[in-house]
């Protein structure tokens, strides 16, 4: 027993791998747009570094923050616009913050992480990771769907149920009685072992982050250029 247990505690040789510093930047960036969420880097003036898709996305919406003429992250008021600094440059000294943007309805959690040794003063780099704003959206609950076998139905039941819609609204969006939902979620939890609606929402929230594979600047047109991005 003992001898079992010495082989149990063993520990596991570390993981060995290349210093982030040797990876080539083209490679770093297509793994940013491979994230499902919106990602911008920045330094301490604001001034966008770098967005993948997402971001991009996000930015050219406006609804609470975008990309001036000058390539700088703005938010959309004064207000909103000196919270989102005062969290930058306070990124650049090592501290991490988490912001609730909101304004005219709408709301983007924010997480505002430093790059870089609190040090490094105004070359330090700033990421802003924005909150995803649909689950539904995920291609990683495209991949949950094919891998437990359901319908085209049942996936769009099960989309409309992690977006936060209930039953009734379900059954009004598809044109179909209570009833015949119902019975699909049945199908879903049958199909995927969950017990309840609950934990089927939360195995796909569990899911990783993946972004779909025809990203929207692929259908046509770059979220960057249409924008006006400039990157430093």
């Amino acid at each position: 027993m003992e001898a079992v247990a010495m082989v149990r505690e063993r520990p596991h040789p570390p993981v060995k791998t290349a210093k982030a510093d040797d990876l080539q930047p083209g490679f770093a960036l297509r793994l940013l747009d491979e994230i499902d969420y919106g990602l911008v880097v920045v330094d301490v003036q604001g001034s966008i570094q770098h967005a993948n898709h997402l971001a991009r996305h996000e930015l050219a919406t406006g609804r609470l923050l975008f990309s001036n003429q000058d390539g700088a992250v703005v938010a959309c008021n004064a207000q909103l616009g000196e919270q989102l600094m005062a969290a930058i440059q306070g990124a650049a000294k090592g501290r991490r913050r988490l912001l609730y943007l909101t304004h005219g309805g709408h709301c983007l959690p924010v997480a505002v992480i430093p790059l870089v040794h609190e040090f490094e003063g105004p070359r330090a780099s700033v990421m802003l990771v924005m909150a995803r704003q649909r689950v539904g959206d995920n291609l990683a609950l495209q991949m949950f769907a094919r891998e437990h076998c359901l319908t085209p139905t049942e996936e769009s039941v099960l989309r409309a149920l992690c977006d936060g819609r209930e039953v009734d609204e379900i059954a009004v969006q598809h044109g179909v009685a209570e009833s015949t939902v119902r019975t699909q979620v049945r199908s879903l939890r049958s199909k995927t072992g969950a017990h309840g609606i609950r934990q089927l929402v939360q195995s796909v929230l569990a899911l990783p982050p993946v972004v779909p594979g025809l990203r929207a600047e692929e259908r046509g047109g770059r979220y960057g250029a249409s924008i006006g991005l400039r990157f430093v």
